[in-house]
């Protein structure tokens, strides 16, 4: 069986099997004292023994346990995709075209979340749940949080930002002090020369694989968590929280449409000075590719073949944005990122302010840079986020449910992100490259 398969069985059994006995223990209940109204979560939990026994000693610790070893492993994956994404820039020889290329992916990563967080707060897809299903949900166990900064002026925050110490600020659950050091950690690597540093690089790129691995791994049980974490979700909420995830995924979906046929749109035929319609019809190829492997890395050869065969792009401009793309232009994975914190927040009703929601955008904009391009590599980042904002972190069984469609989504506005990237780093350089100026553009090895 292929993962997908495997992960829509585990989706189907949990909901399922979850619905079922929300509906026998509805049932039960009516049985016991009358009444054809709606039951609430905490009714159900005090007079059926036998189902609140299974989510709280069987369902819900193996959905906890999937998630804490993907908690596990934030940290050292974060810090290595980060610190080798930067690396890979080297900053000393691409200049210009490492400046533009990192000029656009943080304003259009702004932009993709923005819109994201903008959608969630119109349409409101995880609004809806009762009082008591909340309060349920609030007291499910949750990851340490951060500690919330002493002063909250713009100043303040912004001297939050950079830590003392980043294993405290690790250990404590400030991710955005942990981000920062990894950004300063990977410009300072890719500054300096020598053998030692290109040692200590491969050392962390193998940290980085060994991590991806480790993830792998954890995602091969993630069929069996799913189940219990949906289990235990639909069991004490009902029917009514799948009709919110279908309201989630509309969101996510409308949210991608408008970045993707909108915003590039306008970024092709602005700044790259081509016709929006004609780039589509010419990167049909990789989008098809990224939608059917979920993957910006494994859609880079095709990216790379389509930007030099048909839309002509300098090929020493279309190597180098188009690999640190697939790493670091992370349009989709940001917004998936924001609109998911968003809509988890809404229903578990924790209040999120403007501050709260800029800093879940700053936040997923530099996250993005570290995401890594594989099958579901958002989602220990989109754990870290719910943590430090105290939301439970439970709540990505409902994620997980749906992700492998929308990880397919998001992937093809990832990879189409890095081509009109290229487009616009493209233009004005000239069309071909002497043979030395090439052999120079470490893009090009």
């Amino acid at each position: 069986m292929k993962a997908h398969q495997k992960m829509l069985i585990g989706i189907v059994a949990g909901a399922a099997a979850g619905l079922t006995a929300n509906a026998v223990a509805q049932g039960i209940i009516r049985g016991k004292v009358g009444g054809n109204g709606p039951i609430s979560a905490e009714a159900i939990a005090e007079h059926t023994y036998w189902l609140s026994w299974s989510v709280d000693n069987v369902a819900a610790p193996l959905g906890q346990i999937f998630i804490r070893l993907l908690l596990m492993l934030v940290v050292p994956m974060l810090f290595s995709a980060l610190v080798v994404g930067v690396a890979e820039l080297d900053l000393k020889q691409v200049g210009r075209l490492g400046a533009r290329t990192l000029g656009y992916t943080v304003v259009f990563s702004a932009i993709s979340v923005l819109i994201g967080l903008l959608m969630v707060n119109v349409m409101k897809p995880g609004e809806g749940l009762s009082d008591e299903a909340r309060a349920l949900a609030r007291g499910a166990q949750q990851v340490k949080a951060a500690p919330p900064p002493e002063a909250t002026s713009f100043g303040s925050v912004l001297v939050s930002m950079v830590p003392t110490n980043p294993l405290k600020a690790a250990s404590d659950g400030d991710f955005i002090g942990l981000i920062v050091f990894s950004l300063i950690f990977g410009m300072g690597l890719a500054l300096t020369p020598g053998e030692p540093a290109r040692r200590l690089k491969d050392v962390i790129q193998g940290l980085y694989d060994v991590m991806m691995k480790l993830i792998d791994g954890v995602l091969r049980l993630a069929p069996f968590g799913v189940a219990a974490l949906l289990f235990a979700m639909t069991a004490r909420l009902g029917l009514g929280i799948l009709t919110q995830l279908a309201a989630y995924v509309a969101t996510v979906l409308l949210a991608l449409g408008i970045h993707m046929f909108v915003v590039y749109s306008l970024s092709v035929r602005f700044l790259g000075g081509r016709n929006p319609i004609q780039f589509f019809r010419d990167i049909r190829l990789v989008m098809a590719t990224a939608f059917s492997t979920a993957s910006s890395s494994a859609t880079l050869p095709t990216a790379l073949k389509v930007a030099e065969e048909n839309l002509k792009l300098p090929r020493n401009v279309s190597r180098f944005v188009l690999t640190a793309g697939s790493a670091m232009n992370q349009n989709g994975t940001a917004l998936f990122e924001g609109v998911t914190v968003l809509f988890l927040a809404q229903v578990y009703g924790v209040p999120l302010s403007l501050s709260d929601q800029g800093l879940i955008m700053f936040i997923c904009i530099l996250a993005g840079i570290g995401t890594a391009g594989v099958p579901a590599g958002s989602i220990p980042v989109i754990a870290m986020i719910l943590g430090m904002f105290k939301i439970p972190v439970e709540g990505l069984g409902l994620i997980l449910g749906v992700d492998r469609f929308l990880d397919m989504c998001r992937t093809t506005l990832n990879v189409a992100g890095d081509l009109a990237a290229a487009v616009y780093v493209a233009r004005g350089e000239p069309a071909d490259r002497p043979a030395g100026e090439e052999a120079a553009d470490p893009s090009a090895s």
